[in-house]
């Protein structure tokens, strides 16, 4: 994926609240939009280096948006607008095996009582899977871990994806982790550890589990590899 517009290094402030910040920029404080409503407490730290991108419109209260943290190994983005992207891009350039054959036919699925991503099916019809696509930023000793805060949502989704494996329906979640840092995945048992239980009971039962990390640059964020998933206990 491509950054069309050119990113600005500004220095973190504060976090007013979920989706809004304050960030020094050129010697001033400016208002910024935050695309992620996670916590982002090891990332959005007071004299954090990160990049903004302009996004000036009549109908915005600030004119910049907070997408990249600038650490000292790594970039990371944490724009969560664009996991589904990034997975339909890797998808459409046959960089995932496990999906060989298969196209998007819909989006934002309406199923049980939740609304999965992508619903994939081959040219035929004959094949289809359900994909739920999660946003990862946090990673630590080397091991993408998700979530970073209590997810209900999250946790409803699993549920629907074991319902539909259950009626003889491919499912799977991917973990689109932001960074490439990651040797691994796992659940983050100490943010939501009801989370991590019902990931584990729907693996086992048959859905699938992904994880993918990106290299990230100022220009370009791409498919770096597929990383294993630690789900045999607590991380």
């Amino acid at each position: 994926m491509r950054i069309h517009r050119p990113l600005l290094e500004g220095s973190f402030v504060v976090r007013e609240n979920r989706f809004r910040a304050r960030v020094r920029l050129a010697g001033e404080e400016v208002p910024v939009h935050v695309p992620n409503p996670g916590r982002l407490s090891e990332l959005l730290l007071p004299g954090q280096q990160v990049l903004l991108g302009e996004a000036r419109a009549p109908h915005r209260v600030t004119d910049y948006d907070l997408l990249m943290v600038r650490l000292p190994h790594t970039l990371v983005s944490i724009d969560a607008r664009l996991p589904n992207q990034l997975f339909q891009e890797a998808l459409e350039g046959r960089a995932l095996p496990e999906f060989a054959g298969l196209a998007v036919a819909r989006r934002e699925v309406e199923y049980g009582e939740s609304r999965l991503d992508f619903l994939l099916e081959d040219e035929g019809g004959a094949g289809s899977c359900l994909v739920e696509v999660k946003s990862v930023t946090l990673v630590q000793e080397g091991i993408g871990l998700f979530p970073d805060a209590v997810t209900e949502r999250g946790r409803r989704h699993l549920r629907e994806l074991r319902r539909a494996h259950l009626e003889a329906r491919r499912a799977a979640v991917a973990f689109v982790i932001q960074r490439e840092d990651a040797g691994a995945f796992a659940p983050h048992d100490e943010s939501d550890p009801l989370f991590g239980e019902v990931l584990r009971e729907v693996a086992v039962e048959g859905v699938e589990v992904y994880a993918l990390t990106y290299r990230v640059t100022s220009t370009q964020i791409t498919l770096d590899r597929q990383v294993p998933g630690l789900l045999s206990g607590t991380v």
